[in-house]
């Protein structure tokens, strides 16, 4: 049987062919998608706005998160001292000098994030550097700017930063005010600061420097496969009542299978390439990630309620959500049940669409607006960024109360194609033996799931 494969991912079928020609290998990767497409909205947006074909089965990719989003940190535990007991506080502050402390000090902050960036409680603050300027709040909520000296020490430990102040037995400061301090300023835990920049003396040498880390991700594709039973001469000469050509209409059913096993997949898959089929094979059997699953264990999820208190809520989770630090696009794909999408579009006083579009300046703009791709989007924007809400009718079951944001920029359909082979979604057909009288095809995807920056997906479950 002669193998005929399209140069390109998702080339379409060359004019004139029919889909009846013998034993030839047709490329559907763009069409599968534009069958039925209410009822695949996920697999519709990757294939039409996300598609990024990968050259290996395990696909590896890097996340970079950008480290101006992230220099903010924490006290970690009271100012401590050593040799004269506890000191916690900065005595006579002023502009430009601290009064002897009477105890050797060290400031001990951490961050919320790892050195990828990605959210982490309790890790070291690697960006504070000798010749920074640190605005912390004190106990008395007032903001104090702290310049480390360029004699600072700083200490990075597994989960803390520490930073000396002051050295009593040399009587040696290695930070000073910026601006003038109150008598007394103590910093105690979870007092929060941030880094304001640098400042240097003129004809200083150059300053210590840090970098960020990329972390490096994996994801698989998965080997889908549909196939129709055995279609005898016979039934194929046969004209049917209702449909008159079986095969055709068997065909239009297998297609609108395939189609969504890839949406079931891209939804609610594990992703793994360590399973194996003893039995028949031993070859690794891969399994794609699917959002839902991977949002739920890697990225934000909120807890809404369906109770006219849900919209305070609403508006709480939006301003974590679309924090910055995280990276968002202020735009987000939200995939969202029958029932919640019921829920948007209620009337009357309590109701999400009422509190929404009401007199409360902290109101929503929610419209409906015909989609680009056959779908009804309802929009919700918020001061934050913009939710658009597409109806997503396999969210049903266990996932009834569930909406998946995703940010459509840190996703990625990735169909398997290189060496002029395209694995995107393609018909074989004739599979039968050659002895067979009748006719046998199936369907193949080769493809996966890309899913980066995971905090900057959430799902949001209504109760």
């Amino acid at each position: 049987m002669a193998n005929f494969y399209s140069p390109n991912a998702g080339n379409a079928i060359a004019g004139g062919i029919s889909i009846n020609d013998s034993r030839r290998i047709f490329n559907f990767g763009e069409r599968v998608a534009e069958l039925a497409p209410q009822q695949s909205p996920f697999f519709v947006y990757l294939s039409k706005v996300a598609k990024k074909p990968t050259d290996d089965p395990v696909f590896k990719f890097l996340e970079q998160r950008h480290q101006w989003q992230r220099r903010n940190f924490e006290i970690e535990t009271s100012m401590t001292g050593s040799g004269g007991g506890p000191h916690e506080r900065f005595e006579g502050g002023d502009t430009g000098t601290f009064t002897n402390s009477g105890a050797d000090m060290e400031l001990d902050i951490d961050c919320g994030y790892n050195e990828y960036g990605a959210i982490e409680a309790g890790q070291p603050c690697k960006y504070i550097l000798p010749g920074q300027v640190l605005a912390i709040t004190d106990d008395a909520g007032v903001v104090n700017r702290l310049k480390l000296k360029t004699t600072a020490v700083v200490t990075h430990h597994a989960a803390k930063t520490t930073i000396q102040v002051y050295d009593h037995g040399t009587t040696t400061w290695y930070a000073e005010p910026v601006g003038t301090w109150a008598a007394n300023v103590e910093f105690t835990a979870n007092n929060k600061g941030q880094v304001i920049g640098s400042a240097w003396a003129e004809g200083t040498t150059a300053p210590a420097g840090w970098e960020d880390a990329m972390l490096d991700r994996e994801g698989y594709t998965q080997i889908f496969k549909t196939a129709m039973n055995l279609f005898s001469g016979t039934a194929l000469a046969t004209r049917y009542r209702g449909k008159s050509n079986e095969f055709q209409r068997i065909w239009q059913d297998k297609l609108m299978e395939h189609k969504m096993d890839l949406e079931q997949s891209f939804l609610f898959g594990i992703g793994s390439a360590s399973g194996t089929e003893v039995s028949t094979t031993t070859a690794p059997v891969r399994y794609t990630h699917g959002i839902v699953p991977y949002t739920e264990s890697n990225g934000k999820v909120y807890t809404m309620s369906y109770a006219s208190s849900g919209y305070d809520a609403f508006l709480d989770a939006m301003e974590d959500f679309f924090a910055p630090e995280s990276g968002n696009s202020g735009n987000k794909l939200v995939l969202a049940s029958r029932k919640v999408i019921t829920y948007l579009n209620k009337l009357g006083n309590g109701s999400f669409l009422n509190n929404s579009v009401g007199s409360s300046q902290y109101s929503l703009d929610v419209t409906t607006i015909p989609g680009a791709f056959g779908h009804s989007v309802t929009v919700v924007n918020t001061i934050y960024g913009n939710l658009h809400f597409v109806h997503e009718p396999l969210l049903r079951g266990p996932w009834e109360d569930y909406c998946a944001c995703v940010d459509m920029a840190n996703v990625a359909y990735r169909p398997l194609s290189a060496n002029g082979v395209s694995r995107d979604t393609f018909i074989e057909t004739n599979i039968q033996g050659n002895d067979e009288d009748g006719r046998r095809d199936q369907i193949i995807t080769e493809a996966g799931l890309e899913i980066s920056l995971p905090e900057t997906h959430a799902i949001l479950k209504f109760s």
